[in-house]
């Protein structure tokens, strides 16, 4: 993946390979990073969670606050701890640790909103990597952040090392590759 040498719009992370460029979007490589992640944690016995010291109260429509309780011992399997609070109102007491600075009131509104527009899901396999992969969203480096060149770096790193990191969970490609010829093609150096 090269060595980073900018970051334009806040958004995309310009390195410099052997054999030409790469462009990288910040975002949806690092939700696949996380994504990866959180799936390996899950399959080596769980998602380490982190109790938040004050439970997060999230009011919904009863409907979706049903849904979403009905789907609790999956979240909970995935990390995210979640209770009835009355009527209309979750309350989250435990997150998955890698998010725990994402807005988790956001990512359970997301959740109940995916519930409402998709109520079954075909296999447990399917239901388990679309909760992780929402997770994983609101768990990633936004899109505007500044980054330093040494966390452009680091995450070009594990991108390397990361299965699948060419495409973020939504099928959409993490960087494009120009090579060298391409470069010199675009300027008519060919």
């Amino acid at each position: 993946m090269g060595r980073a040498r900018a970051q334009l719009h806040g958004c995309y992370i310009v390195a410099e390979t052997a054999s030409g460029m790469v462009i990288v979007d910040q975002h949806a490589a690092h939700e696949r990073i996380v994504y990866e992640r959180m799936k390996g944690a899950r399959n080596a016995g769980g998602i380490p969670r982190q109790p938040l010291l004050i439970p997060e109260v999230v009011e919904l429509d009863e409907g979706e606050c049903t849904r979403l309780l009905a789907q609790s011992p999956l979240l909970s399997s995935l990390g995210l701890v979640v209770e009835g609070f009355g009527p209309g109102a979750v309350l989250i007491r435990e997150v998955p640790a890698q998010l725990m600075d994402s807005d988790v009131k956001g990512l359970v509104r997301d959740l109940a909103d995916e519930l409402t527009e998709t109520e079954t899901i075909s296999s447990l396999e399917e239901r388990l990597n679309h909760v992780l992969a929402t997770l994983a969203c609101h768990g990633s480096v936004r899109s505007g952040r500044k980054l330093e060149a040494s966390e452009m770096d680091a995450l070009l790193r594990e991108m390397e090392a990361t299965p699948h990191s060419g495409q973020c969970n939504h099928g959409r490609p993490t960087y494009v590759e120009l090579k060298l010829s391409d470069i010199e093609r675009l300027f008519g150096r060919h």
